[in-house]
């Protein structure tokens, strides 16, 4: 960080001299996510919208509760979580909503708030030095990271076009010289590091130089915004808090780099949901402005229309109850009722293509944006044309061209199981080491979970509201995952720079049957000399109540190793057909990548050939089924181990251990099945209708599995694992029968 420093000055002195063709129109204002016409068929409208109208009233309270509290721009000293972040934050959220109730409402004293305001930041800032808290690879002045002032800038934006009109020349002058411009050259020329790279970091620095670029008419600042610094003076290798790269050679940057390279060309964002739901609203509020000032850039047509694409793939990346899935670094919890996926479903609804299916979302979420997009939604809702948004299963790409591997979601009915199958690129810095993982879903709620990230957002007491150690120590570390881990060390030995340069392939995704659905994909480089061919296929027999998921690892290795095969499970433990030892005393399981934070709670052997775990959660009853040998060991562990500040949850797990094997194959089925209804007391169908589960066929070319019921039933899964073809014609020959299909692979009985 010392070598970025010291070439700022120059940096900063080199920006005057560039010579800039590009123009800004800015013309009249609003013009960034308001403009005049839109304003005036707003207020048309009033009292005529009743989802405009309910929202317009909520904005008006919340900003009218504020103003009477008075303005208060304190000293900023504190991480997230504390009282000057959070005030700082408030001040720029209730500034922009205030701008929108300016122009809509005509009431002054909404701009009035917002000069008064502005003008404290601007006496503020002329001497404001970096940020005290010095943890952030960029600090910010204002908040302890650029990140976050770059979300001031953003909003303040919005909040000086509403008013611009309101101010006389003399004070646009002095806005713009002391607060506006050394604002955005600070986050830009003063930080490359966090601006010029490829993150959802500096998607909001861009962002935010290039909003207040539409509404200065500053040429400069809007190239800087779509293109990056020119010449950074940074150096290859650079890397931030979390590990990820700054600068990679053949980097572009600016706008349009992080809405090219992040994006697959179906919208998924490489960081994962969490973060895309978080990059949306940049990428988005600054796309409207982009269509107001210079519509000739057709930012929302960029890359065959990947941000409103983007929109449709993050719904589609979320559970029965709309929470994103915790791909990577991932909060659970948030989901498409947070702010930042209002104004993204409002925004595509109106530059998109009026789909129906997204006022099913804003119906749901209660609110709109309060501009002519959010209008139009709301106008939509109350004539009725709204649709249910209907997830469905889905295969997303990763990666800028889509062949860096990627995320299969398999669901069955109405969300009543969904299956979220991992076998994408790293994700840069907020990425995991976890190829194909999976998380199993019904109706929304947790079945086997993926951790997420060990963080607790914006609250003070836990490490400053910012990430804890144990993200990288415990969150990112494989074992955390529902994956395999060989010989107790992570994927790519957890090591960023080797995990960044690889992906998992896609070997087949077929939804087309509803009762048999299957993704699988491969993974040759976590593991020198080990390659990992991983099937998971939903299935609907007549034969169960419910859909079950059949999960088939198979392993091929150049060395004998130790595997080890979590399934962590949410509820409570309610049976088991294998014996198994709890210890007096807990131990931690291992020492490092994970295994520390582990502890082991019991100890036994697998159950001979097929080996049975069941428990209750959510008022459902599941069991795992896994084919075993008496060799196999069988642990339940409970984080925990080495948290004495307890940052982790205490979440159980059943792992499966197989030693000193080198080829193997792992064949398990996730079954739900019965209920229990603690009014009633009335407990349902509460065992497995599995008998056996065992793999009757396995070589180089096939693997077929046998699931027999306790009716007597036999239903095999053959795939073949050399060849995925559709229209390729397969024989085997298992057990004395013979088995003739055409395709990837093939299920008796369905």
């Amino acid at each position: 960080m010392a070598l970025i420093k010291t070439k700022i000055t120059a940096l900063l002195l080199m920006v005057t001299t560039l010579s800039i063709p590009l123009t800004v129109q800015a013309g009249e204002h609003p013009n960034l996510i308001m403009t005049k016409s839109g304003v005036e068929k707003i207020r048309k409208n009033l009292g005529k919208v009743p989802l405009f109208d309910a929202t317009l009233k909520s904005v008006q309270k919340q900003v009218d509760s504020e103003i009477a509290l008075g303005i208060d721009t304190p000293i900023p000293k504190d991480f997230s979580g504390g009282y000057t972040h959070q005030r700082h934050k408030q001040n720029f959220i209730i500034a922009q909503k205030a701008g929108a109730l300016y122009q809509i409402l005509q009431d002054d004293k909404y701009a009035t708030y917002i000069k008064d305001m502005l003008f404290q930041y601007e006496a503020m800032y002329q001497g404001l030095p970096a940020h005290p808290q010095e943890r952030s690879y960029a600090r910010g002045k204002l908040f302890w990271q650029c990140l976050n002032d770059s979300n001031w800038l953003v909003y303040m934006s919005q909040a000086y076009d509403a008013i611009y009109d309101t101010l006389s020349e003399a004070e646009h002058k002095k806005l713009q010289n002391n607060l506006f411009r050394p604002f955005a050259d600070y986050i830009s020329i003063g930080n490359p590091q966090f601006y010029n790279r490829i993150h959802n970091h500096s998607t909001w620095g861009n962002a935010a130089v290039g909003m207040i670029a539409l509404v200065m008419d500053d040429a400069e600042l809007l190239k800087r915004a779509l293109y990056g610094i020119e010449d950074d003076g940074l150096d290859f290798g650079l890397k931030d808090n979390d590990g990820g790269f700054i600068k990679v050679k053949g980097q572009k940057a600016g706008f349009l780099a992080n809405l090219e390279d992040p994006f697959s060309p179906e919208g998924y964002f490489t960081e994962g949901p969490y973060y895309q739901r978080y990059a949306m609203y940049p990428f988005l509020i600054f796309g409207i402005g982009m269509e107001n000032v210079k519509p000739d850039m057709k930012v929302f047509q960029h890359k065959d229309n990947v941000l409103l694409k983007g929109v449709d793939a993050l719904l589609n990346l979320s559970d029965a109850d709309g929470e994103f899935f915790p791909l990577n670094d991932g909060q659970k919890g948030m989901s498409y009722y947070t702010p930042s996926l209002v104004t993204a479903v409002d925004i595509a609804y109106h530059y998109g293509k009026q789909d129906p299916k997204l006022l099913g979302i804003v119906e749901k979420q209660g609110s709109v944006l309060l501009n002519e997009a959010g209008l139009e939604a709301a106008i939509g809702v109350r004539e009725g044309k709204g649709k249910p948004f209907v997830k469905k299963s889905v295969n997303y790409s990763d990666g800028h061209d889509g062949k860096q591997g990627g995320v299969g979601i398999l669901r069955y009915g109405n969300e009543d199981l969904t299956l979220v199958f991992k076998y994408a690129a790293h994700g840069l810095s907020h990425g995991h080491y976890d190829k194909l993982s999976y998380s199993l879903y019904a109706n929304g709620d947790e079945v086997l979970q993926d951790y997420g990230l060990s963080r607790f957002v914006n609250i003070g007491q836990k490490g400053g509201g910012n990430y804890l150690k144990e993200n990288k120590t415990w969150a990112k570390q494989t074992v955390a995952h529902n994956t395999l881990t060989i010989n107790e060390k992570s994927h790519f030995n957890g090591d960023y720079e080797t995990g960044s340069k690889y992906h998992s392939d896609l070997y087949v995704f077929d939804s087309s049957n509803p009762n048999v659905q299957v993704v699988s994909a491969t993974e040759a480089n976590a593991y020198p000399g080990t390659k990992m061919h991983r099937t998971m296929a939903m299935i609907k027999l007549e034969a169960f109540e419910k859909p079950f998921v059949l999960d088939i690892m198979k392993v091929n290795s150049d060395s004998k190793n130790q595997y080890d095969f979590p399934f962590y499970y949410m509820g409570q433990m309610i049976k088991a057909n294998f014996e198994y030892d709890s210890p007096k005393s807990l131990s931690p399981l291992g020492a490092s990548d994970g295994y520390q934070h582990l502890y082991l709670e019991g100890k036994g052997q697998a159950a001979a050939s097929t080996t049975q775990f069941s428990w209750l959660g959510d008022g459902r009853f599941y069991t795992l089924t896994t084919a075993t040998d008496s060799n196999d060991e069988i642990l339940l562990t409970r984080l925990g181990a080495n948290d004495p500040n307890f940052n982790l949850r205490r979440d159980a797990a059943l792992m499966l251990r197989r030693k000193d094997t080198k080829d193997t194959t792992f064949a398990s089925v996730i079954e739900p099945h019965g209920s229990y209804d603690p009014v009633s007391e009335f407990s349902g169908n509460s065992n497995s209708s599995i008998s056996e589960l065992k793999v009757v066929h396995d070589d180089a070319k096939y693997t077929a599995v046998l699931i027999k019921d306790v009716k007597g039933n036999e239903s095999v899964f053959i795939l073949a694992n050399t060849n995925a073809s559709t229209s390729k014609k397969h024989k085997l020959k298992v057990n004395g029968k013979v088995y003739k299909w055409t395709g990837a692979y093939y299920l008796t009985g369905s």
